[in-house]
């Protein structure tokens, strides 16, 4: 399969699942624009490795994806730097834990307008042009609790939910205009992100990095194994070829059977 001559753009992907999916892309021909927040220089670099690596066009936009505007600007961006915008994927997101009676109002807000509503946005404003093209690609990344709830977790949980609705939605709009739009749920993903709470959970729960891993992380993935960013990213791939073009409206799970139970 190849993707040369289109064009992804990926938000929240200067780390993690993000820039497994750019790179991916990047290595199917397409040109990418990553998104996301980090040090510049760390950034830099990442955009740059893509295009070294790869051989293809790389463009980096800070756009804050809690304001609607910017995000118009991130998908124009995409549309003036490269000519189009063939492959959106929506994987920006944050998460806050605590009981319903608790949660900051704030905090709400934040994950609900970064989770969920960006996706809206990005999807409002790109959908035209591929329309025009009649083809696109339109991945959202939900998650496992897409499908099923955790505690403490309500907006996360809410927004999630709320992807995986808009995305059934969008690709009934968008079905007979060559453009599918699917979610990927995963489980726990191994990513720096999750190694980085590792530390914090030993000491809390007295426990080693092992029973952590295991017992809290894992506790829910029949598997006990993490989903690596490079299967998210490579059934991304998928979703963008010829043999995926009947695929549209799906929510996928890659969760080592968590919502199998």
């Amino acid at each position: 399969m190849s993707l040369t001559s289109k064009t992804a753009i990926v938000t929240g992907s200067t780390s993690g699942i993000g820039l497994a999916y750019a790179r991916a892309f990047a290595k199917e021909g397409a040109n990418v624009v990553i998104n996301g927040f980090g040090k510049p220089e760390d950034i830099e670099k990442e955009r740059a490795g893509i295009e070294a690596e790869f051989g293809v066009k790389a463009a980096y936009s800070p756009a804050d994806l809690t304001k609607p505007g910017e995000i118009e600007g991130l998908i124009r961006l995409g549309e003036e730097t490269f000519g189009s915008v063939d492959v959106l994927v929506n994987n920006a997101g944050v998460q806050y834990v605590s009981p319903i009676e608790d949660f900051p109002p704030e905090k709400w807000e934040q994950i609900i307008a970064l989770n969920l509503s960006s996706a809206f946005y990005t999807m409002r404003y790109a959908i035209p042009g591929m329309k025009s093209r009649k083809w696109g690609r339109i991945i959202n990344t939900a998650s496992a609790h897409s499908l099923v709830a955790s505690p403490f977790k309500s907006a996360y949980v809410s927004a999630k939910h709320g992807i995986a609705g808009l995305t059934k939605t969008a690709a009934l709009e968008l079905a007979t205009h060559g453009i599918t739009v699917n979610c990927i749920s995963p489980g726990y993903v191994w990513t720096p992100l999750v190694e980085a709470q590792i530390p914090d959970t030993m000491k809390a729960r007295g426990m080693t990095k092992e029973q952590v891993m295991n017992d809290v992380l894992l506790a829910a993935q029949p598997t006990k194994e993490f989903v690596t960013v490079a299967q998210v990213a490579a059934l991304a791939v998928f979703l963008c070829s010829d043999a995926a073009s009947q695929i549209t409206g799906a929510n996928i799970p890659m969760d080592g059977g968590w919502t199998a139970q």
